[in-house]
C-alpha cells in the first residue's frame, strides 16, 4: 500500500480548492451564521494533546453554546463519566475544532479555534438546567467558521434512515469489554430512565 507523505502528492491529486469554499469563510461570526449555530443543539468537540486527539459528541436542551460576542463561543461542561479527555487537552493545548449539526438539515457548520476553561460562577450561572450548573464553562475563540459540504449527509442519508437495528449498544460493547459483568441487553434498555437524574 503507497503512502503519500508530501503536500505536492496530495495537491497533485486534487488540485487547487474551489473559489467558494475559501469565501465561504468567516473570522467571526456573520449574522447567519450566528443563527444557525443558535439553532443547533448538538455538536462535536475535538480536541488535540500530548496523548493523542479527542473527539466529544456535546448536546444540550437548547442551544449547544451561547454566543459571548461575534469571536467567542461559550460551551458548558456538564458532569459526565470524569474521563475529562476533552477538558484536559484543552489545559495542555487549546486548539478546539467543532462541527454544529441541525436534524434534518444538511448543513454543517464548523468552527476552528483556541478554547480555555473556567470555573468562575457568572459563567457557570449562565447556563442553569434544572436547578443545575455545569462544573466548567468551555470558552472558544472563534479563528475561522464556514459551512461544510453536504455530501457527506446526502450520501450516509443521515436523517433519512433509522440503521439503530443493525449495531450493537453500549450495553454489548459494556459487556464485551468487561467479560461480562458490566452491561448487557438491560444496560441498554433501561439507560435512559437510568440516566435523567444525571443529565445535568
Amino acid at each position: 500500500m503507497s503512502r503519500i507523505e508530501t503536500l505536492e502528492q496530495l495537491h497533485a491529486l486534487y488540485g487547487d480548492p474551489a473559489t467558494l469554499a475559501l469565501r465561504k469563510v468567516a473570522v467571526r461570526l456573520t449574522p447567519l451564521y450566528r443563527a444557525w449555530i443558535e439553532g443547533s443543539r448538538f455538536c462535536v468537540l475535538s480536541t488535540v494533546g500530548p496523548k493523542g486527539t479527542d473527539g466529544s459528541p456535546r448536546g444540550d436542551d437548547g442551544p449547544v453554546v451561547q454566543v459571548a460576542d461575534e469571536t467567542t463561543l461559550l460551551m458548558p461542561d456538564w458532569r459526565g463519566n470524569q474521563r475529562l479527555d476533552s477538558l484536559r487537552n484543552i489545559v495542555r493545548d487549546g486548539r478546539v475544532s467543532l462541527m454544529f449539526l441541525v436534524p434534518g438539515s444538511r448543513t454543517i457548520v464548523r468552527v476552528n479555534g483556541t478554547a480555555w476553561l473556567s470555573a468562575d460562577d457568572a459563567l457557570r450561572m449562565r447556563f442553569e438546567q434544572r436547578g443545575k450548573h455545569p462544573a466548567t464553562v468551555i470558552v472558544i475563540e472563534i479563528a475561522e467558521i464556514y459551512t461544510q459540504c453536504p455530501k457527506a449527509l446526502i450520501r450516509s442519508g443521515l436523517w433519512s434512515r433509522d440503521d439503530a437495528d443493525g449495531v450493537p449498544g453500549m450495553g454489548a460493547i459494556l459487556a464485551e469489554m468487561t467479560d461480562g459483568e458490566e452491561g448487557g441487553e438491560d444496560y441498554d434498555r433501561t439507560y435512559e430512565e437510568r440516566a435523567q437524574p444525571r443529565m445535568w
